[in-house]
């Protein structure tokens, strides 16, 4: 359910070429919104230059953000008709600026300034304007533009919520919201370290604890293959600022551009995910799942493939789901 109430509430590009280690073998019941305040739900959201796109834009002359809770996800940003409102990892807050223009801002309708906006459980202090390409203005909150997801049918809806590991939803300072609130991205930083799994042992984990995989579909140094709704229950680790480095060579750092234009980190030529069901730091739910995700050491490999470490185990904790599909939803697609 969905119910309003007040409250106040990636990476950029990494540097240096990547260097090959020798690893042997590795190659929702619909909510109710509140209703909005006397006078009418507000409005105001106007075309983005190229025709209505996704939600329905209000009638009035007036736009509003309020604070909701969505199943799944917490405290997000909604606009006056209960729809999610998002952020995007490449746009930038200092200062402010879009970067999403053209057939992204079809799926991705900016929230457009159009008259005054109102705020419920906002700080009116946290909101501003910028100017994007085409002339119009975009609202910001906490400098980062806000947008809807043209996939999003009803109030509730989050589809959008981590696609391609660069968009989510916007809490009320322009944070992310939910899980993603607490990765510590939008200080600037990734951070990659050695750590060590209970049962599996030596694996990578990022700024969180959380573990770190490579694809085995993925082409080394070249490409990513998870793209789309694999993006989402595999989310790439993505930079736009400098990646520290700790316990790992920096010479197995680099970074390839995937298919949105955004820059994924790599370790010893492999792209690396986190898992979208692990919850908490230690978890390797991902180990082993259809025999194509598998935890990646310090030293670039597929855990157990380094001749180097000790731990040569290879078999995903119990109730990892190893070896099951997991289903996107799209037709059956497994990743």
């Amino acid at each position: 359910m969905l119910r309003t109430r007040i409250a106040v509430s990636v990476a950029a590009a990494a540097a240096g070429l990547a260097v090959l280690t020798a690893c042997s073998g590795a190659e929702t019941a619909q909510p109710v919104v509140a209703p909005a305040a006397a006078g009418g739900t507000g409005g105001g959201q106007a075309a983005n230059g190229q025709g209505q796109v996704g939600n329905a834009a209000p009638a009035s002359n007036e736009s509003k953000l309020v604070v909701a809770d969505v199943a799944d996800v917490g405290q997000v940003l909604t606009d006056q008709n209960g729809m999610t409102l998002y952020r995007f990892d490449k746009d930038t807050a200092k200062p402010p600026k879009s970067n999403c223009d053209g057939d992204c801002a079809k799926a991705w309708p900016p929230m457009l300034a159009t008259g005054d906006v109102q705020v419920q459980g906002v700080d009116k202090n946290m909101v501003g304007k910028v100017t994007r390409s085409d002339g119009t203005e975009q609202i910001t909150v906490g400098g980062w533009a806000l947008y809807r997801y043209a996939k999003d049918t009803k109030p509730g809806d989050a589809t959008g919520q981590g696609v391609s590991g660069a968009w989510y939803a916007a809490n009320a300072k322009g944070g992310k919201a939910g899980q993603a609130a607490a990765t510590g991205s939008e200080a600037g930083g990734v951070k990659l370290s050695a750590s060590k799994i209970d049962g599996l042992g030596d694996a990578i984990v990022d700024q969180n604890g959380m573990t770190l995989y490579l694809f085995q579909k993925d082409t080394k140094k070249k490409a990513s293959a998870c793209n789309g709704d694999c993006a989402k229950t595999w989310p790439p680790v993505l930079s736009n600022g400098k990646v520290e480095l700790q316990g790992i060579d920096s010479k197995l750092l680099g970074s390839i551009k995937r298919q949105d234009g955004s820059e994924q980190v790599t370790v010893g030529g492999w792209p690396v995910y986190t898992f979208s069901k692990d919850t908490k730091p230690g978890d390797a739910n991902g180990q082993g799942v259809n025999g194509t995700w598998f935890v990646i050491e310090p030293a670039g490999c597929k855990l157990g493939s380094n001749p180097n470490t000790a731990t040569s185990q290879q078999q995903a904790p119990a109730g990892s789901g190893a070896g099951t599909s997991d289903s996107s939803g799209s037709g059956g697609t497994t990743y």
